[in-house]
């Protein structure tokens, strides 16, 4: 009885063998893999295979697939979106399925590729993709390539793929409104926002505000688009805030779409109202993409920011305080000294002031000022602060 059972399974495996062996003969790559899956699952319906088919077939198949999906621990993928991007721009004339868009005023239109599965050769390394709509409408990009391409595929061809995609989106990208959805579809990541093409003709070239002002947001803003690095030389997030308030009709939402237009940032919308507790509003942070803007209107109308926080006056702060100040001073435009330092540290001593209100004077707000423009305006701030509390002090 045993015996014939072995007889059985070195049959099947015998069996098995020459089919791989077939394939390899006689059928084109592409068509290989596609038949190799097919027989793959058909066998794992056996008895004997049920049992331990995966490692039977981890021996068997000589290729590996890794799996970019839409949503990854219910965070955005990135690497998923440019990888589709990347794989959609491949129009030439041996295409065979493309898909054709225009957008309002656009007088050219936009072709994209429409096949579920695509060849790639990458220094002479052939491998597959395919786009997969799995169960509950999750979308996966699945990339399938022969083992013994492992080194070029994952620490070179991958990298190329998204850095890539990542360029094509930032040459095609459209500035979009989001708006988070209400609460009914909170455990999709994907549902949490609903977009639209943002088109708003206002700039700071048309708006009508005081030029000095106006000069000195343009350069706010471009200083922070482009200083990356230097925020995380500071090690400062990477963000910056602004608080606009007025009544209705002084420009808000103009500012906001010039804003926008300027820095070629989409615009969440952030509806306080519908969010439900902390942890929703968390999951719609961590969903929105980076480079763009968030808008919180009637901020005052959602919260309750008229309470003072019990427990704690940031007015007040302790020697270590003020040396922490002079650290950032020297930190903050990488210097060790200048001239000025000695007249900061000293209105530092005379001052109260918290290191958040040093370090936000201290950022550099265009290449203009600078070093010596930042050291002038945290001076100046201090001296303010400085008379104003001693007014205060003496009433």
């Amino acid at each position: 009885m045993l015996g014939d059972k072995i007889t059985k399974t070195a049959s099947n495996i015998a069996g098995v063998f020459f089919f791989l062996n077939t394939l390899k003969r006689y059928f084109p790559r592409q068509l290989k893999i596609t038949i190799q899956q097919l027989f793959f699952n058909a066998i794992q319906q056996l008895p004997f295979f049920k049992k331990c088919s995966d490692k039977i077939l981890g021996l068997f198949s000589p290729y590996t697939q890794i799996r970019f999906r839409e949503i990854e621990e219910y965070r955005y993928n990135y690497a998923y979106a440019a990888i589709k991007t990347y794989l959609g721009a491949k129009v030439n004339t041996e295409v065979k399925n493309l898909k054709g868009s225009q957008m309002k005023e656009n007088m050219s239109l936009d072709l994209k590729r429409d096949d579920d599965k695509i060849e790639e050769e990458y220094e002479g390394v052939k491998m597959w993709w395919e786009l997969l709509k799995c169960a509950k409408g999750k979308k996966v990009c699945r990339l399938t390539f022969h083992r013994s391409d492992w080194e070029v595929v994952t620490r070179s061809y991958l990298s190329y793929v998204v850095e890539e995609g990542k360029s094509i989106e930032a040459r095609k990208k459209k500035i979009k409104l989001f708006m988070n959805n209400p609460s009914l579809n909170e455990t999709k990541m994907k549902h949490l926002w609903s977009s639209f093409d943002f088109q708003h003709p206002a700039t700071f070239e048309t708006m009508a505000m005081d030029l000095e002002k106006k000069n000195e947001i343009v350069s706010d803003l471009l200083a922070f688009r482009d200083g990356k690095e230097y925020y995380n030389r500071i090690g400062k997030a990477w963000k910056r805030g602004y608080l606009l308030y007025g009544p209705p009709g002084t420009g808000k939402s103009t500012m906001i779409a010039a804003m926008a237009n300027l820095m070629n940032y989409s615009i969440y919308d952030l509806e306080l109202t519908s969010i439900e507790n902390n942890w929703e509003l968390k999951k719609l942070l961590i969903a929105t993409k980076s480079k763009s803007i968030i808008v919180i209107e009637d901020i005052d109308c959602s919260l309750d920011l008229t309470g003072e926080r019990k427990g704690k006056d940031e007015s007040k702060r302790d020697d270590k305080e003020g040396k922490k100040s002079a650290i950032l001073a020297k930190n903050y435009l990488n210097l060790d000294s200048h001239p000025l330092f000695g007249k900061i540290e000293a209105l530092l001593d005379e001052t109260k002031i918290t290191p958040a209100d040093v370090a936000e004077n201290l950022m550099v707000k265009d290449r203009q000022t600078e070093v010596d423009g930042s050291l002038k305006g945290l001076i100046r701030t201090l001296e303010k602060m400085k008379w104003i509390q001693k007014t205060k002090a003496e009433e």
